[in-house]
């Protein structure tokens, strides 16, 4: 009978970790057991057992009864049990929501299963956020007008667009130009923060200018706004921790919301994207760069060491950059300190 993985699915995850010389690491005050309450997260109960938290998938221990390997409840109880002298962790005294359809199989609803990060911080962002390149960005089409002229526009009113349009795509994104990301060492060009503005959808198709009605807007649809194909890409909730590859290395260079300092469960972008191997579910450890200071003892100045002081995970990965959610935060993080694998 085939098995089911609980918690997290490990032949996922086996090949991702071989590679990685790092094993689970117990945390000093470790509970036997640990009871599942709304809220939590896969992170969270992790960390309750374990110093390096990104190692979970390794010590999730099989449980042929559970048919859905994602959904643990509140009201689970998480149990730490040693097979073969490592530590396993398994779930007992199931409470979560249960059908019985045969005796030989189970459906567990989604409904109420807790979730591997808190998603109500970063929807926004897998749902609608986008990184672009300068040519990508100037050669889609842009709003000219609103409907009687107007030149601002909210959800429900047509607009006019120049620009070409195909006949096979009916749906558009509503965008305007943010910030441009630069590689702090090299200066390299990584793209565009396209800012979500609104969708759109194609009414009539003409040579010059053709008639959109706006369907969404976040905020006044405006002159100038550009319109992309919205994106044929899958938009997965569940993310499994992994090392990044080899010996990858980053900074932060922007913080979501034009804020300096770096806090808990703050989005931000680092320089580094699928080009070098960044996949969602990657962790970083994040290191707050030494500071150059006066040696008061021989003169001259000494550099200190990169501090550790936080770690982040990648939630989405985009050609040159990649977004990430910050879970710890130890001390104030804040753009240019350094990412690492943990």
């Amino acid at each position: 009978m085939k098995k089911y993985f609980i918690g997290l699915t490990l032949a996922l995850m086996l090949a991702n970790l071989a590679s990685a010389q790092e094993a689970p690491r117990l945390r000093n005050d470790v509970p036997d057991t640990y009871t599942v309450v709304r809220g939590d997260t896969l992170w969270d109960i992790s960390a309750t057992f374990l110093q390096n938290p990104w190692m979970w998938p390794e010590i999730w221990h099989v449980n042929t009864q559970i048919a859905n390997p994602h959904l643990i409840y509140p009201g689970d109880v998480i149990k730490l049990i040693y097979l073969e002298g490592k530590p396993r962790l398994t779930v007992t005294n199931r409470q979560g929501p249960v059908m019985k359809l045969t005796p030989n199989a189970r459906v567990l609803s989604q409904a109420e299963a807790i979730e591997t990060i808190p998603l109500d911080k970063i929807n926004s962002f897998l749902s609608r956020s986008r990184v672009v390149t300068k040519e990508e960005l100037e050669a889609a089409p842009y709003v000219v007008a609103g409907g009687d002229e107007h030149l601002i526009v909210g959800a429900g009113d047509n607009f006019y667009a120049v620009g070409r349009f195909t006949g096979d795509e009916s749906v558009y994104g509503i965008y305007r130009s943010g910030e441009e990301y630069r590689d702090p060492q090299t200066h390299e060009r990584l793209g565009i923060q396209a800012l979500d503005i609104g969708s759109s959808e194609l009414r009539v198709v003409n040579d010059e200018v053709s008639t959109l009605r706006a369907t969404r807007s976040t905020e006044e649809i405006r002159v100038g706004d550009r319109l992309l194909r919205q994106e044929e890409r899958p938009i997965d909730s569940t993310f499994f921790p992994s090392p990044p590859a080899g010996d990858l290395e980053g900074e932060i260079i922007v913080v979501e919301g034009g804020i300096n300092q770096v806090g808990k469960f703050d989005v931000v972008v680092i320089n580094r994207g699928s080009r070098e191997g960044v996949v969602p579910g990657n962790v970083f450890a994040v290191y707050k760069r030494g500071q150059k200071i006066k040696d008061r003892v021989e003169g001259g100045k000494v550099q200190l060491p990169d501090e550790r002081a936080g770690l982040l995970m990648i939630f989405r990965a985009f050609d040159k950059v990649s977004l990430g959610l910050i879970l710890e935060a130890q001390k104030g993080l804040k753009v240019n300190d350094k990412v690492r694998a943990p």
